[in-house]
C-alpha cells in the first residue's frame, strides 16, 4: 500500500478528532462578525475557496479565499487563516510576516516543528492528520473538517459518508478514461478544483474542473466517449442528461460532498496503478515548496 493509500484510508477517524477539536480551537477560529480571509496554496488554496463560502453563506460574515500568493496588498481584514500542511511554504510564511502587527493572524498546519508556529499569532496543530506524501489528502479534508465544526456544519452523516466512499468500488469503466471533468456548485467549487488536482498530481490525467453552471459554457465540448464528468454536490437540473447525450459517463455525487472528494482521491490512486505510476513520487513536486532568496 502507498503511502497515499494509508492516508487517504484514514480520514474518518481524523475527521472524528478534528471535529472534537473544534471547540477547544474555537477562540483561534474566526468568530461570528468577523471580516476574514482564508490562504493557502495548491490544495491549501482550494481548501480555502470551500471553507470561505461555507462560512459567509451560513452567515457568519464576509469571507474570501486568495492563493497566498495573490493576497490584495491593503485590502482589511479582522483576521487572516492560513492552511499550511508543511508549515514552510514560502508565500504562506512571508504573507504572515507582511501581516504580523496589523491584521490577525492564524495558521492551521500539521506539524508544530516548523516556522508558521512562529509566524501566526495563533496556531492550530492537527498533527494527528500529518503525512508523508507529497500528494495532500487527509490533512486537507481534515482542516476544513475542523473549520466545518467550527461553522456547525459536520455531523456524524459525513463520516458515514466517507466510510461508504471508501468500501465501495468505483463506477464501472471509470479508471480506464482518458480525461476527467469535476464540477461543483457554491463551496463544493473548490472541492471539484482540488479533485481534479489530485487527479494531475497522481496520475498525470488529463483533468478540469468548474463551476457546474458554466460547464455548459464551453467545456462540455470536449466530452464524449472515453470522457468522465464527475459531480460534487447537487447538480443542475438536465445537465446529467445532457453529459449523457454527449456519450460520456456521468459520475453523480450522492455523498456528502467531502466524502465524494475521497472517492476523487482514490479515483486518482487507481488510474495511477493502471498506468503504471507511482502516486507517492508525483513528477515535478515536492512536499513543501520552499524558494530561495
Amino acid at each position: 500500500m502507498t503511502h497515499v493509500e494509508d492516508e487517504l484510508s484514514s480520514q474518518p477517524e481524523c475527521w472524528i478528532r478534528a471535529a472534537q477539536r473544534a471547540a477547544v480551537h474555537a477562540d483561534a477560529l474566526p468568530a461570528a462578525g468577523e471580516r476574514v480571509a482564508i490562504v493557502g496554496c495548491g490544495t491549501s488554496f482550494f481548501m480555502a475557496q470551500a471553507a470561505a463560502v461555507l462560512r459567509e453563506r451560513s452567515g457568519q460574515g464576509e469571507t474570501d479565499a486568495f492563493a497566498a500568493s495573490e493576497f490584495p496588498a491593503g485590502r482589511s481584514y479582522d483576521r487572516v487563516v492560513a492552511l499550511t500542511r508543511s508549515g514552510t511554504t514560502t508565500e504562506v510564511l512571508e504573507l504572515l510576516g507582511r501581516l504580523r502587527g496589523h491584521t490577525r493572524t492564524t495558521a492551521v498546519t500539521a506539524d508544530p516543528r516548523t516556522p508558521v508556529m512562529r509566524s501566526a499569532d495563533e496556531v492550530v496543530v492537527l498533527d494527528f492528520a500529518d503525512e508523508r506524501s507529497v500528494v495532500q489528502t487527509r490533512f486537507a479534508t481534515t482542516a476544513l473538517t475542523l473549520l466545518r465544526a467550527h461553522l456547525g456544519l459536520h455531523g456524524d452523516a459525513v463520516v458515514a459518508d466517507a466510510r461508504t466512499a471508501l468500501d465501495t468500488p468505483l463506477p464501472e469503466g471509470l479508471v480506464g478514461c482518458a480525461q476527467f471533468t469535476f464540477l461543483g456548485r457554491g463551496w463544493t467549487v473548490g472541492l471539484a478544483n482540488e479533485a481534479a488536482l489530485k487527479m494531475r498530481e497522481a496520475s498525470l490525467a488529463w483533468t478540469e474542473s468548474y463551476p457546474a453552471m458554466e460547464y455548459r459554457h464551453g467545456p462540455i465540448s470536449v466530452t464524449t466517449r472515453g470522457t468522465a464528468t464527475w459531480m460534487l454536490g447537487e447538480a443542475p437540473e438536465g445537465l446529467a442528461e445532457q453529459v449523457r447525450g454527449t456519450g460520456g459517463l456521468w459520475v453523480g455525487g450522492g455523498l456528502d460532498p467531502l466524502a465524494e472528494l475521497v472517492r476523487a482521491q482514490r479515483l486518482a490512486v487507481a488510474v495511477a496503478a493502471a498506468r503504471g505510476l507511482d502516486p507517492d513520487r508525483p513528477r515535478h513536486l515536492t512536499r513543501s515548496v520552499i524558494l530561495g532568496d
